[in-house]
């Protein structure tokens, strides 16, 4: 496909998607005044969006992001490493794979959110208990993809190396990795957005400090529009992390043929 008609493809594709946040933001607009929904439950769009931008000029707001993205970020900083370093151990053993099995299907569906007594038992309301969940929901979803990864290792590409003489490390090094390292960042990029989604709850319903306990305290407190635009702001911080992550995961498989695929098309 000549450069012209990629070039035509992109500013359609994101023309597109700007007029579908149009179009959802209109609908929104139009049903509370209309009566569809009273505006006390669901206020119009531009009041939600006025007090989503009278919270930018807040300290208190920031100070809020602050928190919950410093819970994010460590959570899912630590929860690679484990993951990383387990699934690499684990994958390149049969007897390991064989060993963790049923255990990794036993924790593996466990939900997230079903660990919250026990966090709040263990830390109280302190930014532990959502590292935690954090922690426990990210691992699992990078920890499957290494295992998948380091298992599509090509067998001659591993006979090749073991015969020309490398060792364990230099052959995790040279064959493993880059055959999993796909696998790795699908697996980040979707721990991220998981990450966050953890954090919010766990402000939400523990109480921690956060954007998610704003939104239980305009809740509780009355302020609805307040409310909707906090809710506004976590999507916004979403769509962020997902637009970062895509970034870093197409730079750091430039090499790759799905990455060229993906730009040549």
């Amino acid at each position: 496909m000549d450069n012209t008609k990629t070039a035509r493809r992109r500013p359609t594709k994101e023309l597109l998607g700007i007029a579908g946040i149009i179009g959802f933001l209109l609908v929104w607009e139009v049903i509370p005044r209309v009566g569809i929904v009273d505006a006390r439950f669901l206020p119009p769009a531009s009041e939600v969006i006025l007090a989503l931008v009278r919270d930018f000029g807040l300290a208190a707001f920031w100070l809020a992001v602050g928190e919950t993205m410093l819970a994010w970020l460590i959570g899912l900083v630590i929860a690679v490493l484990a993951a990383t370093l387990l699934g690499f151990i684990i994958g390149s053993s049969a007897f390991l794979r064989s060993f963790t099995n049923s255990t990794v299907e036993f924790l593996r569906p466990i939900p997230s959110v079903a660990l919250i007594p026990l966090a709040v038992l263990l830390f109280g309301v302190k930014m532990e208990s959502s590292l935690m969940l954090i922690i426990y929901a990210s691992f699992w979803q990078i920890f499957i993809q290494v295992l998948y990864g380091v298992a599509d290792v090509d067998n001659v590409a591993m006979n090749t190396a073991k015969s020309y003489g490398l060792g364990q490390f230099a052959r995790i090094r040279h064959v493993v990795f880059p055959t999993a390292l796909p696998y790795l960042m699908t697996g980040v990029r979707l721990a991220a957005s998981v990450a966050l989604i953890l954090a919010i709850t766990a402000e939400l319903v523990i109480g921690s400090p956060g954007l998610g306990r704003e939104i239980a305290l305009a809740q509780s407190g009355g302020a609805i529009a307040g409310m909707y635009a906090l809710v506004l702001a976590t999507g916004l911080i979403g769509v962020l992390i997902n637009l970062v992550m895509r970034f870093v995961e197409r730079k750091t498989l430039s090499w790759h043929s799905s990455v060229r695929a993906e730009v040549i098309v």
